[in-house]
């Protein structure tokens, strides 16, 4: 996989075409400040005299003759109204209604094979605001062209596919047979497309590693923090789901005998290197939710011991008030006694009456003071 920077000088040497009748030679150079290809459409492809050809444009008319040439294109389609456009673009591409519509849509559909033309769906994944977002990207394959469409707000995708696709066209040696051509072709966008996906892994890791952050900082409000752990949660399963889909389509294209794509068996572990390359960021997702889990289980865990210190209290203060009113309840039982017709209490007998509640009450008191006291003590021995 070529990731380098190549000089001025190299990327325009790699750009240049010539003794080519009737195709355009390109004339920009991008650079670091400005997206050297950034029209709706561009085609990459490698003619039968070896020589590459790259060129972006509003229309895909500048490339019919190219297409008609070359030994394998890659034309590149990116649109902001995708559900609306792509069908269309499919079809002036030559590609039928019947392949694009079935992966159009709310349809699950991730792979088809018509013999004669293909198509795969791949998750194409963006961050925004902290929220996982997954786009479509459609990839359609007839004998020597591959057509990738995608929307145009999706982290501008292809960009740097788009500036070196020349070099890594001449790359493929002309003699392959064409299925063995277009499989590599179709490889390389997956790749590029799975990097894109698997940056923003990180994203979600930055994410967490604030989330962590807050649960070690003791004034974050607790109530804040189940929605900020959930919101992680919701979103690593996003992006795991989106893993899985590209792995189903991968799994197909390797095992789905195809008569578009190659049977040689070297190319076809390279297949599967792809499809180890995202069962190991699956892994990493995975790992990160079962640590956002523990998480959970230690907020719950916080939540609880709250809850039970809470319980506790009441239950003391329950008891503090079942001891007064024991307290209290000892003179209001005598009152309620002697205050029986039974006693036959006169005028005369409210100074030992007085004298004996204030007593029993004092008493009362008195002895609940001291247990309290005493209770007290032995708390404060245990602690």
């Amino acid at each position: 996989m070529y990731h380098g920077i190549v000089s001025t000088r190299a990327f325009w040497k790699g750009c240049c075409v010539n003794d080519t009748p009737n195709i355009p030679v390109p004339s920009k150079i991008g650079n670091s400040d400005q997206e050297a290809f950034p029209e709706h459409w561009f085609c990459a492809a490698i003619l039968p005299t070896g020589v590459t050809y790259k060129e972006d444009a509003e229309s895909p008319e500048s490339f019919r003759d190219v297409l008609a040439q070359a030994f394998t294109a890659w034309v590149d389609y990116r649109t902001e109204a995708f559900e609306k456009d792509a069908p269309l673009a499919a079809l002036k591409i030559g590609f039928s209604e019947a392949l694009i519509s079935s992966l159009m849509g709310n349809s699950r559909l991730t792979y088809q094979d018509f013999d004669t033309e293909m198509g795969i769906k791949l998750p194409t994944i963006q961050i925004r605001a902290g929220e996982v977002e997954v786009h479509p990207l459609v990839v359609l394959l007839r004998k020597n062209v591959v057509l990738s469409i995608h929307p145009t707000y999706v982290d501008r995708r292809f960009v740097r596919f788009r500036r070196y696709a020349d070099i890594f066209m001449r790359k493929i040696p002309v003699e392959l047979p064409p299925e063995d051509r277009l499989t590599l072709l179709l490889m390389r966008i997956i790749d590029e497309t799975n990097e894109r996906n698997f940056e923003h892994l990180r994203e979600i890791e930055e994410l967490g590693d604030r989330v962590n952050e807050d649960m070690l900082n003791p004034e974050t409000p607790r109530e804040t923090l189940g929605p900020k752990i959930y919101e992680m949660k919701h979103a690593l399963v996003t992006y795991m789901n989106a893993l899985w889909q590209t792995v189903d389509v991968l799994h197909a294209l390797r095992y789905g005998d195809a008569e578009l794509l190659t049977d040689n068996q070297k190319l076809l572990l390279r297949m599967g290197v792809l499809e180890e390359e995202v069962n190991r960021q699956i892994a990493l997702s995975e790992h990160m939710s079962e640590v956002l889990a523990s998480g959970l289980e230690v907020l719950q865990t916080i939540y609880n011991n709250q809850l039970q210190s809470f319980n506790n209290r009441l239950a003391l203060i329950m008891t503090y008030l079942t001891i007064l009113g024991t307290a209290v309840l000892v003179p209001n039982t005598i009152a309620t006694i002697f205050g029986s017709s039974a006693f036959n209490l006169q005028p005369d007998d409210r100074g030992w009456y007085i004298a004996m509640l204030v007593g029993s009450t004092a008493v009362a008191t008195g002895l609940t003071f001291l247990w309290l006291r005493r209770h007290w003590a032995s708390r404060r021995q245990r602690r």
